[in-house]
């Protein structure tokens, strides 16, 4: 089944507000199968809105709509709604008392205005939101071949809440519309290029009816599968073919799928192995701890870190050698390695990870050119003594960009070393 999405609002034209109800929709859609065509970002014209409806509702088997329902003059989205359908607003008098009782426990008195929230088109499913006071909109036309409608509020989590409780269970009871599969493994610790050299000739696999896609980001690169058949078991058991072979080509590289994030996937390797992790941060500032801690139940494993930003906190924090710092320098192998395990013993953690680079625009050097950075890893063994290694990586320009790439790095250092 196709879909369009029509995200209003002149607040997303202009870069006020950015616009993560389309890709947060185009996600959920194609999890179940939808396919999603077309994505188009409208202003607060009602000339545009309607013009824009018109064309979705014809190319498309499903339009979903998020923005313009709330009770000031630039909200028209519900009105545009009303008159292309031909179905007049009308006064909903249960909803209208459940928005008189949201102003109340807030101790406001509600505006004139906000009555017109509890207008509902005539013929149209009220979709409840449990977050918010405007509610969603369903309509199935059986005029226009089942043509299906539904119109979201555009704050994301009333969006998000009325999707999963209203749309999404509409969709998913009708098994005719769903002709898709994806599915997306996650990979890190090679970039792009090499890791299509890695994964080698696929013509065999791909084809008009299974294709794949290479998306990278700050995390790694994920590799999205896509399935089309008539029946949405056929196309799974494609993907699960397709996904079976990169596994055997790249499986060292594919850390998880789907919604999995890089620092989860450790957090579950430290917490099945007993261990424990401190970090030891210098050019990213917090940034691993932070990721790490991101995670529900991090407390399992993450026992504390150390920012290091400044030399004399490695030499009397974390037990750095003065003279190593002078000999190699702050940006060195011996020194990530020796933060490393200065974090592991101070903080009486397994295992210690490390970073010290230079992140930029500036202090970069010809022989240490901005980008650069030393990881390090240490690991406490049962003997007593502790298991060191180290890594340099030249990576961007970017300072914000490094810095999520350092850590990055950093992550997947300890998932490697767990695993390899």
């Amino acid at each position: 089944m196709k879909a369009h999405l029509l995200t209003i609002g002149d607040e997303l034209l202009i870069g006020q507000t950015t616009n993560t109800n389309a890709a947060w929709l185009g996600d959920a859609l194609s999890r179940i199968g939808v396919h999603v065509e077309r994505s188009v970002t409208i202003g607060d014209d009602p000339r545009a809105i309607a013009e824009e409806l018109d064309r979705s509702y014809r190319d498309a088997r499903l339009v979903i709509t998020t923005g313009g329902l709330g009770p000031t003059h630039d909200d028209v989205t519900k009105s545009i709604v009303s008159q292309y359908f031909d179905a007049p607003l009308e006064t909903d008098d249960e909803l209208l008392a459940r928005v008189k009782q949201y102003y109340e426990r807030r101790g406001r008195d509600m505006p004139p205005e906000v009555a017109d929230l509890a207008t509902v088109p005539r013929g149209f499913d009220m979709l409840q939101n449990d977050v918010g006071t405007a509610v969603g909109l369903w309509h199935a036309d059986t005029r226009k071949d089942e043509r299906l409608i539904a119109v979201l509020p555009g704050v994301p989590p009333e969006m998000k809440s009325i999707y999963e409780n209203g749309v999404e269970p509409r969709l998913l009871a009708r098994a005719d519309l769903q002709d898709l599969a994806h599915r997306t493994l996650l990979t890190t610790g090679v970039p792009e290029s090499s890791l299509q050299r890695k994964i080698g000739d696929l013509s065999d696999w791909l084809g008009d009816d299974l294709k794949l896609a290479y998306l990278p980001s700050t995390n790694g690169v994920r590799l999205r599968l896509t399935a089309y058949a008539r029946d949405r078991a056929v196309a799974e058991n494609r993907i699960d073919a397709l996904e079976k072979e990169l596994r055997r080509r790249i499986g060292k590289y594919i850390f998880g799928t789907g919604k999995d994030t890089l620092e989860g996937v450790v957090g579950g390797l430290l917490r099945e192995r007993s261990l424990t992790v401190a970090t030891a941060e210098s050019a990213t500032g917090g940034l691993i701890g932070h990721r790490l801690t991101s995670e529900p139940g991090s407390s399992d494993y993450f026992l504390g870190g150390i920012v290091a930003y400044a030399n004399a906190v490695k030499t009397d924090v974390l037990g750095v050698g003065p003279s190593t710092l002078r000999e190699y320098g702050a940006v060195s192998l011996p020194v990530a390695e020796q933060m490393a395990a200065g974090a592991a013993e101070r903080l009486d953690a397994s295992i210690g990870i490390s970073t010290s680079g230079i992140a930029g625009p500036g202090g970069g050097s010809d022989e240490k050119p901005v980008g650069t950075v030393c990881i390090g890893f240490a690991k406490r063994m049962d003997d007593g003594t502790t298991d060191v290694d180290s890594v340099r990586l030249q990576l961007t320009n970017d300072r914000s960009l490094n810095k999520e790439l350092f850590a990055t790095s950093a992550l997947e250092m300890i998932r490697r070393k767990l695993l390899w």
